[in-house]
């Protein structure tokens, strides 16, 4: 019979860490589970500590291996390949409760349907404290961007997904020479079509890395201008405010200096606005150019 949820793992040279996730999901309460293990290039040992766990057959494993991609081409390559229900995606720094797939699984069987995207639940650090705020109690359901825009939710969320739209919206754009391209855009597109679940239950451990994305932001957009160009072009035309549209058209503008993208107006989603965030975009691109502090505007990437 096939399980009912994925959890899948992009990983890139974390040999080091990926234990923890393994240990986790072979003490979960329930086993209603494959982990698809997505080795995004890793030149370390990550092959033979993996083919020694299938060996093992504790749990059921799936892997794969590509050339480096970045996160996002992980989890194009993940979409692709998974055919159960339900995914969440663990990083390979994380590892998941130790009941976190029978509250998923039992929760989705309750409550779930196609009218919905998925679950939203909560990450919490190693110290049991829940990654920014916890969802709001009143609510069954919302979209992630109200959840954010007008509900005030702080922090990082966990998301478990039905497959069928994961692979159904478009992937992540591949550009030549970057590897990062954020996340949040297949979760805007399907904002705009179904809400999540809300269940503040605790469903992974998270660890912010100095080596992750999450403290690299201005690493990454300096090195992937293409990617964040891109994603503020869906930004902008989606957010859910004006201060929200105005953050996208700066930060637009400033990633098209990077890529020296004469065409940026012509090519915005909302042109007068993008015009009058040019000054402030510029600025903005100034900054990111001549500084060297790890982040910069923390959003939910």
């Amino acid at each position: 019979m096939k399980p009912m949820l994925t959890v899948f793992t992009p990983t890139y040279n974390r040999a080091y860490t990926l234990h923890l996730c393994y240990e986790s999901l072979k003490r979960q309460s329930c086993k209603d589970f494959v982990w698809l293990i997505i080795d995004d290039g890793s030149t370390d040992n990550t092959k033979e500590l993996v083919a020694g766990w299938i060996e093992e057959n504790g749990i059921p494993i799936r892997y794969h291996f590509q050339e480096n991609q970045g996160m996002h081409g992980a989890h194009n390559a993940a979409y692709e390949r998974i055919d159960t229900e339900l995914n969440v995606c663990i990083d390979s720094d994380d590892y998941m409760a130790d009941d976190a797939v029978e509250k998923i699984t039992a929760f989705w069987k309750k409550a779930g349907s196609e009218r919905y995207a998925g679950i939203v639940g909560l990450d919490v650090t190693q110290n049991g404290e829940v990654i920014g705020s916890r969802l709001p109690e009143h609510l069954e359901h919302a979209t992630l961007t109200d959840l954010y825009a007008l509900h005030q939710v702080k922090g990082d969320k966990k998301l478990v997904y039905r497959s069928e739209l994961t692979s159904k919206y478009p992937p992540y754009p591949i550009f030549p020479g970057e590897k990062y391209c954020p996340l949040s855009y297949k979760y805007i597109l399907i904002d705009q079509d179904y809400p999540l679940l809300i269940m503040n239950e605790v469903l992974c451990v998270v660890e912010y890395r100095q080596d992750g994305s999450s403290l690299n932001i201005i690493k990454q957009y300096k090195k992937n201008p293409h990617g964040f160009s891109f994603f503020r072009k869906v930004a902008m035309a989606y957010a859910p405010s004006w201060k929200s549209r105005v953050r996208e058209a700066i930060h637009y503008v400033s990633s098209s200096a990077i890529i020296r993208n004469k065409n940026f107006l012509k090519e915005s989603p909302r042109k007068g606005l993008t015009l009058l965030a040019i000054p402030f975009g510029l600025m903005l691109y100034v900054y990111i150019q001549n500084t060297n502090r790890a982040t910069v505007l923390k959003q939910n990437q």
